[in-house]
C-alpha cells in the first residue's frame, strides 16, 4: 500500500510535493493523557470532556448556556461572590474565576475549577479617572502573580487570556509596547492555560477584517511559545460586539471553531457580548439563528471529544489545495478503527482538496459528518470541494464485507 500511495502521488498528484500548496501545520503530538490530571480540583479528566466556555456571563443564564452545549463559565463580574457561586452550583456550571477571598473560601468546592489573571495584560492599561492608558503589565509581573496564585491554591490551573497582539503584529493597542513579540514567550510562563482573543469578522482594521485565519495564527503562535508546556485555548466571536454593520455568520463561527481546534486549541471561550448599537450582555442568547448554530457546533464537538482528545497522527493523511493561495488545514486522528480527518479551508475562496490517506485497504468509505454524504478513498486517495471557509470532517471506515 505504501508503494501504491507513492506511485499515486508521483503520477496523479505531482504537486503534492510543492511546499506552497501544503496545509498550514497542525498536529497534537504524542499519546493522549488528560492535561488536567495534575490538578485535584481542576477541569474534568474524562476523555469525553472538551472545554466549551462563555466569557463573563451572569449566572442566571447558566442553564440556558448549558442547553446550548456550554460546559464552563470563565470570569464573573466583580466576583466571585457567594450568590454567584450558589447560582452556578444550582445550574451545575463550573467556573474559572478570580482568586479573591470568596473564591479561596471555596477551595474544596468543585464548582471552581480554575483561577484567572485579569484580562489582556499585554494591552495598554487604563490609568483611571480619564487619564488615558499606560503600558502593558510587564511579563515579570504576570509570572510573579502566577506564583502567588499557585501558592494560595496549587490544586487548580491558572488561566491567562491575552489580547490580539498574539495574532496580529500591527495591533496598536499595546501602547508604548507595540510590536514587542518577545514579550509573549515570557507572558505564557505565568499560567497553566494560555488563551487569547481576536475577532476578525467584526474587526475595525482592514488588515484583519474578514481574515478568519488570524484566529488560527494566534493558536499556532501560542503553541509555539508554550512549547507544549502549557494548555492552549482561544476565544471565538459570535456577535457583532461593537460593529454596527457586520456580525459573524454561523458559517464563519464554525470555521473559526474548527480552524482553532485543527491548529491545536484544546478549549474554546465564546465571547457573547454586544456593545453597539446597544449593550446586550447575553447577545448570543438573543440571536436565535446564531444560538442554534453554536448549539450544533458544540454538540458535534462534544460527540467527537474522545477523538479530539486522542493523539493526532501527522503521518496518517496529507492534503493539498488546487488553489495555490488557498491552504487547507488538516488534522488526522484515529479511534475505534476509524480514521477521522478534520479539514478547514483557510481562505475566503473556493478550492479543491486532494487527500492522501494511509489506509489498510484499496477502497474505504468516508462519511462526511453532518453533511449526509459519502466519499470513497481509492488507492489511498480522494478529493473534495471546499467553498470559502468550508469545514469538512471525514470518518473513514472499512466498507462491510460482501
Amino acid at each position: 500500500m505504501i508503494i501504491r500511495i507513492a506511485i499515486l502521488a508521483a503520477t496523479i498528484w505531482p504537486w503534492l510535493a510543492d511546499p506552497a500548496l501544503r496545509a498550514e501545520p497542525a498536529t497534537h503530538p504524542g499519546a493522549w493523557k488528560s492535561p488536567y490530571a495534575q490538578w485535584r480540583h481542576g477541569p474534568p479528566r474524562e476523555r469525553e470532556y472538551f472545554p466549551i466556555a462563555v466569557w463573563l456571563q451572569h449566572p442566571k443564564n447558566a442553564a440556558r448556556y448549558k442547553a446550548a452545549g456550554i460546559n464552563l463559565y470563565v470570569g464573573l463580574w466583580k466576583g466571585p461572590t457567594e450568590a454567584q457561586l450558589a447560582a452556578l452550583t444550582k445550574a451545575g456550571m463550573p467556573v474559572i474565576c478570580h482568586q479573591n477571598a470568596v473564591g479561596l473560601a471555596h477551595r474544596d468546592d468543585p464548582i471552581v475549577i480554575g483561577w484567572m489573571h485579569g484580562d489582556e495584560p499585554d494591552n495598554a492599561q487604563p490609568l483611571g479617572e480619564g487619564k488615558g492608558y499606560g503600558p502593558p503589565i510587564p511579563p515579570a509581573k504576570i509570572v510573579a502573580d502566577y506564583r502567588k496564585l499557585r501558592a494560595a491554591d496549587p490544586t487548580r490551573p491558572v488561566l491567562l487570556n491575552l489580547g490580539q497582539g498574539v495574532a496580529w503584529d500591527g495591533w496598536h493597542g499595546r501602547g508604548v509596547r507595540t510590536n514587542h513579540p518577545e514579550d509573549y514567550p515570557e507572558y505564557v510562563k505565568g499560567c497553566d492555560i494560555a488563551s487569547f482573543d481576536i475577532y476578525p469578522v467584526v474587526h475595525s482594521k482592514a488588515q484583519v477584517a474578514g481574515k478568519l485565519w488570524y484566529v488560527a495564527r494566534g493558536v499556532s503562535r501560542l503553541r509555539k511559545w508554550t512549547d507544549g508546556r502549557r494548555i492552549v485555548w482561544n476565544c471565538i466571536e459570535c456577535t457583532r460586539i461593537s460593529n454596527t454593520k457586520v456580525k459573524p455568520t454561523p458559517h464563519q463561527v464554525k470555521a473559526e471553531v474548527w480552524m482553532s481546534i485543527v491548529h491545536g486549541s484544546t478549549g474554546l471561550i465564546y465571547f457573547v457580548h454586544q456593545f453597539q448599537p446597544r449593550f446586550i450582555e447575553a447577545a448570543l442568547l438573543a440571536d436565535e439563528e446564531m444560538l442554534a448554530a453554536v448549539t450544533r457546533i458544540n454538540r458535534q464537538i462534544r460527540e467527537l471529544a474522545p477523538v479530539l482528545n486522542g493523539p493526532s497522527l501527522p503521518d496518517a493523511a496529507k492534503v493539498s489545495s488546487s488553489a495555490k493561495d488557498v491552504p487547507i488545514a488538516l488534522m488526522a486522528n484515529r479511534l475505534g478503527g476509524a480514521t477521522y480527518l478534520f479539514a478547514v479551508n483557510m481562505r475566503d475562496k473556493p478550492t479543491t482538496g486532494r487527500f492522501e490517506v494511509t489506509v489498510p485497504r484499496r477502497t474505504m468509505r468516508g462519511e462526511v459528518l453532518g453533511e449526509d454524504r459519502t466519499v470513497y478513498v481509492r488507492w489511498g486517495g480522494f478529493y473534495d470541494e471546499f467553498k470559502p471557509y468550508d469545514v469538512h470532517i471525514y470518518k473513514i471506515t472499512e466498507p462491510p464485507s460482501p
